[in-house]
């Protein structure tokens, strides 16, 4: 009786261990299995996942932004990419200068702050696969979506009447405003903020996408387009300039993300 109570007692101790060795085996040959299939496709050149999730920085002759994008495959040529992205757009005419060396810079004649914050879909075509690990996969997207503009004015500093400093926009004090004899220097990170207004649009996408990464599993890519943007009001920007609610410009972007 005692020897069986001892084995029993070695056998609860040891056949959980003997299963979780099972379970690390099994996951190791699951792992194996992956990172060969993997390596097949890599070889091969070939691009094949259900979605992907990335992030991305552009440059734009008008400002610059960034994305987040989520993108679902339909096919191994077609696929949708789900896009947010947020930017800010400069007049051609700034010019920042400083007033005061212990304040702000100031871009004088600066009304408002432009922020285009897109919602949109895009539609993914394989223009070229890799032909190999070490080539690159080109993709030409295109699609549009839904603008936010969000409007932020543009607040300078002044001396009041008295000895205390406050900061005006245009639309309150346009002759103080645009006298430089007054001011002081101009907005701070936090000025303007509850001002904040919004202006709805519309905007078109077209672009081309350079995927250069070593690893598929891994998104690396340089992307090239252009956007064309409408509004449903003119956006003021620079004073005593002519207000605009179509804007066209052109972009270069950073992408980096995974696929699964």
């Amino acid at each position: 009786m005692k020897k069986l109570f001892l084995i029993a007692i070695t056998a609860i101790m040891v056949l959980p261990v003997i299963a979780q060795e099972s379970r690390k085996s099994t996951k190791k040959e699951e792992r194996r299995q992956r990172l060969n299939a993997i390596a097949k496709q890599e070889e091969e050149g070939v691009i094949k996942y259900k979605r992907h999730t990335v992030f991305g920085v552009k440059l734009t002759t008008d400002g610059y932004g960034g994305f987040f994008e989520i993108g679902r495959a339909q096919s191994v040529k077609h696929g949708l990419l789900f896009q947010l992205d947020i930017s800010e757009r400069k007049h051609p005419k700034e010019n920042k200068q400083s007033v005061y060396s212990n304040t702000s810079p100031e871009i004088f004649g600066k009304i408002n702050f432009f922020y285009p914050v897109k919602l949109g879909v895009q539609k993914q075509f394989l223009l070229g696969n890799k032909g190999n690990k070490n080539g690159v996969s080109i993709t030409g997207n295109v699609g549009g979506g839904f603008i936010a503009g969000l409007i932020r004015p543009y607040m300078i500093q002044i001396q009041d009447s008295g000895s205390s400093l406050i900061y005006i926009k245009y639309n309150s004090d346009p002759v103080r405003f645009t006298d430089p004899g007054y001011h002081i220097g101009g907005p701070s990170l936090g000025t303007g903020w509850k001002y904040l207004g919004v202006t709805p649009g519309i905007y078109l996408k077209p672009a081309v996408r350079f995927d250069y990464g070593k690893y598929n599993e891994m998104v690396s890519a340089i992307e090239a387009g252009v956007t064309a943007e409408y509004y449903t009001k003119k956006i003021p920007q620079i004073v005593d300039v002519k207000q605009k609610q179509f804007f066209f410009s052109a972009y270069v972007s950073i992408i980096f993300g995974r696929r699964r």
